[in-house]
């Protein structure tokens, strides 16, 4: 694996005996976020000269190495590694964990995106039908989903009776703390379900990054504004997610942009808690309406706060439906499963050149802040 910088990722692989390829990028391009990307930030000139000069040290890695098949993972690595594949000559994936559209990209990068997804993959996958369909790909060019599966190990544990919390239930968000995450609409449809359930407590759980302290002190007033601070807890950032789930009675997502997958809520339904989401992205791919959850419109602080207090009223219902959650992540969204589907692909297009080898490598970038 070939990794942009020294980090966790680094550190995980090499606890597991793989040695990871360290190839350092520019302090520009290294701190270069998607949500900064633009007509201004990319006609920087330094920034084309920092990036023409990555591409080519990844292309010279890609011919010394001569991998059969590459394996790019991220927008970062899409372009930088998927041009240095190109000029290796190397049968490329891209893998597409955003979803390519101007609700979360700026336009003018959304428009080359789509085109160079034509053009520069061999294969394009990504982590929901919903990312899939932003990409406007022609038909006929090679492209399939695999769903980002998680580590089932954490929730492999009894399942545990509600325990007589019906009156005093804990609802929980779990996130980045960040306007599209929508912890306004939580604290909004907190102050609702609150006249229904006065004992209610909701844990904001997770914590601002990338200069989102802005937003973060906005909805701390406004729990203080709607006199909810003895009940909104910020809980901050947590390593022990699973640990912090399964603490909770349900969990909301309240995002008002759709998600490319939803990471979080497959964990509340591994965790067997019923979920109230928003209906974007591909959420919906995930929660069966009804099942295993409630879907609800984005923005939409009233119809969340029903929703959650429709599950409270009926905590048989709540439990069948975290039952029920639990077993569909099972049956579609681990580890296992998502490194099956990949290996699929990989397969059909190794056949496809007839390569006896499959040295197959993946480009990926670190993350600094998990």
């Amino acid at each position: 694996m070939l990794l942009f910088s020294e980090g966790p990722l680094a550190q995980k692989l090499r606890e597991i005996k793989v040695e990871p390829h360290i190839l350092p990028l520019s302090r520009e391009l290294l701190d270069a976020r998607k949500d900064s990307l633009g007509a201004s930030s990319l006609g920087r000139l330094r920034e084309i000269f920092s990036t023409l000069g990555a591409v080519r040290q990844v292309a010279r890695f890609i011919r010394r190495l001569k991998p059969d098949l590459v394996h790019t993972n991220s927008l970062k690595s899409d372009l930088i590694g998927g041009f240095a594949a190109r000029l290796a000559r190397r049968p490329l994936i891209w893998h597409v964990r955003d979803r390519i559209d101007e609700q979360y990209l700026p336009k003018k990068v959304v428009k080359v995106f789509r085109f160079l997804a034509r053009h520069i993959p061999t294969c394009v996958l990504a982590n929901s039908r919903s990312t899939l369909e932003t990409l406007k790909l022609p038909p006929g060019k090679c492209a399939h989903v695999a769903y980002s599966g998680i580590d089932f190990t954490p929730y492999e544990i009894p399942e545990v009776p509600r325990g007589g919390r019906e009156d005093a239930p804990k609802i929980g968000l779990v996130g980045r703390i960040a306007r599209w995450k929508g912890q306004h609409i939580f604290i909004q449809a907190a102050a609702l379900v609150r006249q229904q359930f006065p004992a209610a407590q909701f844990d904001i759980i997770g914590a601002a990054l990338f200069e989102e302290e802005d937003y973060e002190r906005e909805i701390r007033a406004q729990v203080a504004r709607l006199g909810l601070k003895e009940v909104v807890h910020f809980d901050g950032f947590r390593q022990d997610v699973a640990k912090a789930v399964h603490d909770l009675d349900l969990l909301v997502h309240a995002s008002i942009t759709g998600e490319p997958f939803g990471q979080v809520v497959v964990e509340g339904m591994a965790a067997r808690k019923p979920v109230v989401a928003t209906a974007g992205g591909g959420v919906p791919e995930i929660v069966e309406d009804g099942k295993t959850g409630l879907l609800v419109p984005m923005n939409d602080a009233k119809a969340m706060g029903n929703a959650i207090c429709g599950i409270l009223e009926n905590p048989q219902r709540a439990d069948e439906m975290g039952r029920a959650g639990h077993a569909r992540v099972r049956e579609h969204f681990t580890a296992p499963i998502t490194t099956r589907s990949v290996e699929a692909i990989y397969d059909r297009m190794l056949d496809a050149q007839s390569s006896p080898n499959q040295n197959i490598y993946l480009i990926h970038p670190q993350r600094q802040n998990p």
